[in-house]
């Protein structure tokens, strides 16, 4: 198991300050012991329009300089719209991102089935826009919205297999439910070589028994080429790294995190691909909006506890 940085921790978005540019993320990850750097492809950071073939070429020279691998171009997509120039929107931007990750030789492209989006033009920090996660049973207008985004995500792999391109599905909702089921059955009704899964435990929601999180692995042994973990699930604590209770509390109603499960059945299926380490909320202190120092604290806390965890079990 390799762990990397995710840019969206950096992006500026979810802090007061500026986002720091590719190269600077590259150095942050390497300062902080990272062997990659993973790429949200949006800005200000790394929208693929604002990068030139030139830069792009000297971005992947400067992460080889520095022994920072770059792991995957991650989009925030969203094939389920019912409005066509919506969805044709979002394809024009996946082939663009096709385009970033090859220049960049990256092999992995994530994608989401659906996302609500982001605002950050309102406030001191970004915000989330709602969205409401299914449940059971299936209305006729989630249906809908599973196949429009099942038909889109096939379109993109298929554009994929011309660059030697795997796409990787997080079980991120909407459209997909808690837990690891929603995102194996849409890979299964997809159904290509190319496609394979970014299999989240924070994403599992309350459903963090050993059990469960066993029976999840299993089933999606052969698919999971990658994994997100949070620094902003984490606190200090009498010299102990432990969980932030308001975090899992809107996470999973309350019950912690069972990183330790999840990391025992990678190592049991002779997992080796990538843990992204990722900050992307909002960062807070007393109900106050944070500056970069604190996530660059929060950032330290969480390898030190993925490396130590990744050693102990």
């Amino acid at each position: 198991m390799k762990l990397a940085l995710f840019t969206v921790t950096y992006g500026g978005l979810w802090y007061k300050g500026r986002a720091l540019s590719l190269r600077e993320q590259i150095l942050k990850a390497k300062e902080y012991g990272f062997e990659g750097l993973s790429i949200e492809c949006k800005r200000p950071v790394a929208f693929p329009l604002d990068l030139s073939k030139k830069e792009r070429k000297e971005i992947k020279e400067f992460a080889d300089q520095h022994g920072i691998k770059l792991v995957a171009c991650e989009s925030m997509s969203n094939f389920a719209s019912e409005v066509m120039e919506h969805r044709e929107a979002n394809l024009a931007l996946m082939h663009d991102i096709l385009e970033l990750a090859a220049d960049l030789e990256v092999d992995k492209v994530k994608v989401f089935a659906a996302w609500g989006g982001v605002i950050n033009d309102i406030g001191e920090v970004a915000e989330y826009v709602p969205y409401t996660i299914p449940h059971e049973p299936r209305n006729l207008e989630e249906v809908r919205k599973w196949n429009r985004a099942r038909e889109g995500i096939k379109e993109v792999c298929k554009w994929a297999q011309d660059y030697g391109i795997t796409i990787v599905l997080q079980n991120h909702p909407p459209v997909l439910r808690p837990g690891y089921e929603d995102a194996l059955q849409m890979v299964r009704e997809v159904n290509m070589d190319n496609f394979k899964l970014c299999l989240d435990v924070p994403l599992f929601g309350p459903k963090q028994s050993d059990e469960y999180i066993h029976e999840a692995v299993e089933a999606c042994k052969d698919l999971i080429v990658m994994s997100h973990y949070g620094a902003w699930e984490f606190e200090e604590k009498d010299g102990k790294i432990i969980q932030n209770h308001d975090v899992i509390e809107v996470l999973t109603h309350g019950v912690p995190i069972n990183y330790r499960a999840f990391i025992r059945e990678l190592k049991r299926i002779n997992f080796d691909g990538w843990l992204i380490q990722e900050l992307c909320a909002p960062v807070t202190k007393n109900h106050r909006h944070m500056g970069i120092e604190e996530v660059d604290r929060k950032t330290r806390l969480a390898i030190r506890f993925m490396k130590q965890l990744i050693e102990s079990v």
